[in-house]
């Protein structure tokens, strides 16, 4: 089957964990045999724009087309603004990119076009299947949902969005419950992205072996301290905590780096600790578990369908303190990570997909 990926995020030469979800979504669509085309709409920008996120670092300074991951990305320019005070304005823009995609993809025509995330990117990929007749679904990763759908300027354009969609895909239970009460399509599905690490990451979850209270301890801060929705501060506050009580602390960040990298780091941590006020995953706890170290986080995304209790703790410094340390003293007593996120592994995502995918081209 020939899909065509409109995605607001993919990973850039300048920015290589930019949007790996995706990636991984379009490698192991490859592998099931489909063809894929992958377009990467991008604002334009100026290079001092990047501070204002770190999804933005690398955009000014790509080109409308580059290569990574062994393919070839087209990356149409189109205007937009800060906190989206002119949606009509972006959505003409985006829409206007229709001509130069379906130039620049010569003859080569999808059965299926496949959105990730809706606002503003959504819009494109409404113009091509009207002016290719061909169905396309939006999947929803959190912030169209969790933020955009209440904003002033962008909620009514996601809602109209997703109901031009021929369906809409949420990566999470608690997304597809808002989607549902919105109503927001008849079609409405869910399917998590896959969580897998390679061999060479994969790891039992061991019991933690150290002096008590006296170790130096590595906590990993999976996610760019610069987010606000992360709440980096919230993680210092539980670091001091734990120094009070004789832990020497340090805590590992995550900024732009690939994703081999990222793993490398999680076998070495002592803990993972996640305190983000809002996430659909998140991946970067299921890929912990699966390199043996521990997870401790605030009640957010899906965790507390996978983590001991235990370790799912209110979002203050003390409790979360509380959880770590309770991690680390009786340590993972349930079947191995691989067998408790089994739902998540490539397989499984794959035969959703795929019996969707044949759905819709019926």
């Amino acid at each position: 089957m020939k899909i065509l990926i409109i995605t607001l995020l993919y990973p850039l030469e300048k920015n290589p964990g930019r949007g790996l979800f995706v990636a991984q979504h379009i490698h192991d669509l490859e592998e099931a045999g489909h063809e894929v085309r992958i377009v990467n709409p991008l604002p334009r920008m100026i290079r001092y724009a990047e501070t204002r996120r770190s999804t933005l670092t690398g955009v000014a300074r790509t080109k409308r087309k580059y290569s990574t991951l062994q393919h070839m990305i087209l990356a149409p320019k189109y205007t937009d603004f800060p906190e989206h005070p002119y949606p009509r304005w972006t959505m003409r823009s985006i829409g206007a990119k229709a001509k130069w995609v379906e130039k620049n993809l010569g003859t080569w025509r999808p059965d299926v076009i496949i959105c990730h995330t809706i606002f503003p990117v959504g819009k494109l990929a409404d113009t091509l299947s009207k002016r290719w007749s061909v169905p396309w679904v939006g999947v929803v990763h959190g912030h169209d949902i969790d933020v955009g759908l209440s904003h002033a300027s962008t909620g009514p354009h996601i809602r109209n969005l997703c109901g031009a969609s021929q369906g809409i895909i949420s990566v999470s239970p608690g997304l597809h419950k808002k989607t549902n009460e919105q109503h927001l399509n008849s079609h409405l599905y869910y399917i998590p992205c896959r969580s897998e690490v390679g061999k060479d990451w994969a790891r039992p979850m061991k019991p933690w072996k150290g002096r008590w209270r006296k170790e130096v301890l590595d906590i990993l801060f999976p996610s760019d301290p610069r987010r606000p929705e992360k709440n980096f501060f919230l993680a210092l506050e539980t670091g001091e905590e734990l120094e009070k009580r004789g832990w020497k602390v340090g805590i590992t960040k995550i900024q732009h780096q690939p994703h081999d990298i990222v793993l490398d780091r999680m076998l070495t941590a002592d803990v993972t600790l996640i305190t983000s006020k809002r996430e659909s995953g998140p991946l970067t706890a299921r890929e912990s578990l699966l390199c043996g170290t521990p997870v401790v986080a605030v009640d957010v995304g899906d965790m507390s369908s996978y983590l001991p209790s235990e370790w799912i703790r209110n979002d203050n410094p003390m409790d979360l303190a509380d959880g770590i340390e309770i991690a680390l003293q009786e340590g993972w007593n349930d079947v191995q990570p691989v067998e408790k996120l089994s739902m998540f592994s490539k397989s499984t995502i794959t035969k959703e997909w795929n019996a969707l995918l044949e759905e819709l081209v019926e």
